[in-house]
Parts: C-alpha cells; structure tokens; sequence
C-alpha cells in the first residue's frame, strides 16, 4: 500500500477533501498537525488511518521524529506532501532525508520559494518578467535601477506569500525610507512596476509534465491593494482560459521542471504597453506558487467547470492519470470577501434574496485569511458576463 504522509491536513479546513479522495484511491493517509485530534472534523478523521500530533509543525525535530514513526510503523513512505505555501521548504527536506522518491528535494526548492531564484528559471523558458533587483546589493545599486526601471518600483520579500512586506517606492526619498525603515531589507527584491490585471494558471500537473486540468482566475483587485486599502477580495474563473495564458502557464511548468503537483502560476496582463515586456493583454510572469490557490480556489475551480480538483489531484497520486472525463460545462465563478466592519447596499440576506439562484457557498472565513480574503464570502457562477459583473457591483457597493 501506498503510504502518503499529509502535513496539516487540517488547514486550510476543505484541504480533508484531498485526503478523502486519496483514501478512496486505496492510499494510506497518514496526518501531522499541530491541532489536537479531538478537533479534527469527523470527515477528516475518516480519512486518516492515524495523526501524529507536534506542538509546533516548524519545529523541524518534532517532524522529523513524527515522519520516523510513522515509516517504522507503516513501512517506506511513498509521498510528503502539504500542499502549502508555509511547509514547501519543510517538506522538502524530510523528503530528502527519508528518500521520498516524489515530489522536490531540498536541493530544488530555492526556485520554488525564492523571487530571484525563479527569474532564472524564467529566463530559461524564454519567458517574460519585471527586471528585479536584490535590494542586499544596496541602496545606491537601487538608485541606480531606478534611472532604468522609472518609478514606481516594487518591493517584496524574497521569500513570502502573499502581500505581506510589500512596499510601493515612488520617488529617490521613499528609497531612501525603505533602506532606513527596513530592518530585514537584505531579504528583500525591488521590482520595476508593471500593470495589470492578475491572471494565475492552476493546474494540476502529472509526473511526466502534463497538466490533468488547467483552469485560469482573475484578479481585478491583487492581494496587495486588498489588503494594504481594505478592499473586498474580489476574483473569479474565466469559463474558457486564454490560450496565450496556456501557453505561457504551459512553458512556465516546463522550465521550471514541475512534476506531480497542484499549482497556482501569477502572471500579470499587461493594461498597457511596457517597455521591453509587450503590448496591451500581452502575459508578463510575476511568480510560481507550488501549491493550489489559497482559500476557496480549487472549490471555484470545481465550480466554474462542474469538476473535482481534489480527486484530479488524488488521481495524479495514485495513477499518474485522470479518472473522470473532462469537463462539459463552464460558468463565471466568482469570489467576493466583504469585510465585517463595512456597511453595503445589499446586506447579506438582500443579496442572497437576489442572487441565490446563482450561489454555491456563503462560508464565513477564518480569522488566519480574513486579512486577504474577507470575513463573510460569497462564491456564486454565472452563464455572462454581464451578469457576474452586476453581482461583483451589487456585492461590493459600500455605504
């Protein structure tokens, strides 16, 4: 029996559904969290053949010893795996030094985890991205980057998920802040500033290259101005991808060698001519994420396309194929996290009255993602776009 080793298991809460289908894939799941068992839900619980409990899931000494146990218990384990940003450096390394023959090793993971490493895998496939500098090489190189680059530039963490960290600079003096202000600004890279929407390719990814299913999301609003201006979290799926963002997401997973995986692939579309990265709707690559969307995604996914992300997924694991045909209907899948200190329009019964024909999911979010996505979030699928654009309206329009 296939033994495959699920890291929290437990968080993001719908992540039981991926150790649900592995199960009734003949896959012995075997969970480790920092949760107490007596709190998992019982359909995670049913999934699980056992959990180890650590106090602490970065502590690596504890998981080290949780991953022992288990192989002694249960015999070689095949796959480790979380499926999550926090743990991708993690997981890499207990592969490494238990031999897990799946999945990336430690001697990998730079470019998954890392800004400036990925601009040379980018740069291997030919494909196109903002120039970027390590702000470690100082402010003046900065200053310097910026007589080419123009302003604004973008600062972000080398390594981080999501908006945390980032900072718009302007102008020489807001350089000249950062440099000051930031303690850890070794740890950082500065971007030149490119605009447009936020498009992501998700897939899932087979050992041989090959994507099971490809699916392709919006982002009018990107987390950054969400959460740095309060904004509603606001996205959706394209009923039907673009196939330049196939092509591109496609290259993307070739030259960064991806196998076996669940990934989330940020490109911006350009709203407007950028030297040296194309014209208007031309895809210019922001970063890799190797794992699925966060939140509610792949339940957006599934969604948009009447398919399941998590047995497509659990699928790969265990037959290196799908199982189910493809998809024979597609919707407008929308995404709209209100913020529960905001008065709207349309309250939350009113927007139900008028939309819950359309609505799949009204769940209110953990506190942990409410920052980025919302506190009360409302996932509903249209035929048009007229009408998923008169619900993003309705639904975001504050008083």
């Amino acid at each position: 029996m296939v033994n495959f080793i699920f890291v929290s298991p437990n968080f993001p809460e719908k992540y039981w559904q991926f150790c649900d289908e592995l199960q009734k894939n003949g896959i012995r799941v075997l969970g480790i969290g920092d949760a107490p068992y007596e709190s998992l839900s019982a359909e995670l619980k049913n999934s699980l053949t056992e959990y180890y409990t650590v106090s602490n899931l970065g502590d690596y000494d504890q998981m080290y010893r949780a991953v022992g146990y288990f192989a002694w218990k249960y015999g070689r384990i095949d796959w480790i795996e979380s499926n999550n940003e926090c743990w991708l450096e993690s997981d890499a390394r207990l592969r490494t030094d238990f031999n897990v023959q799946t999945g990336v090793k430690l001697d990998g993971i730079d470019a998954f985890k890392e800004k400036s490493e990925m601009k040379r895998y980018y740069a291997k496939g030919g494909i196109r991205t903002a120039r970027q500098i390590k702000a470690s090489e100082g402010m003046e190189a900065v200053k310097r980057f910026s007589k080419d680059a123009g302003y604004p530039l973008f600062a972000k963490p080398d390594v981080g998920v999501g908006a945390g960290g980032a900072h718009k600079l302007e102008d020489e003096t807001q350089i000249e802040d950062f440099f000051q202000n930031t303690p850890d600004f070794a740890n950082y890279v500065i971007e030149e500033f490119v605009t447009g929407n936020i498009c992501t390719y998700d897939a899932i990814i087979n050992s041989k290259g090959e994507p099971l299913a490809e699916s392709m999301c919006v982002f009018p609003p990107s987390i950054a101005d969400i959460v740095n201006q309060n904004l509603d979290c606001t996205y959706y799926v394209e009923r039907h991808m673009s196939e330049n963002l196939r092509f591109w997401g496609r290259r993307t997973v070739e030259a960064f060698g991806v196998k076996s995986r669940f990934i989330h692939l940020e490109f911006f579309r350009l709203d407007k001519p950028h030297r040296g990265l194309g014209e208007v709707g031309d895809f210019v690559a922001l970063e890799v994420n190797m794992r699925p969307g966060g939140g509610y995604t792949p339940d957006i996914i599934n969604y948009a396309h009447n398919i399941s992300t998590f047995k497509i997924w659990a699928d790969m694991v265990a037959f290196d194929r799908r199982t189910t045909p493809d998809p024979h209907d597609d919707y407008f899948c929308t995404y709209v996290g209100r913020r529960d200190s905001v008065r709207y329009a349309y309250d939350h019964q009113a927007l139900i009255d008028k939309y819950g024909y359309a609505m799949m999911m009204t769940p209110h979010i953990d506190k942990a993602l409410a920052g980025a996505i919302g506190e009360q979030a409302y996932i509903a699928r249209f035929r048009t776009e007229e009408e998923r654009d008169a619900f993003l309206t309705d639904a975001c329009h504050r008083i």
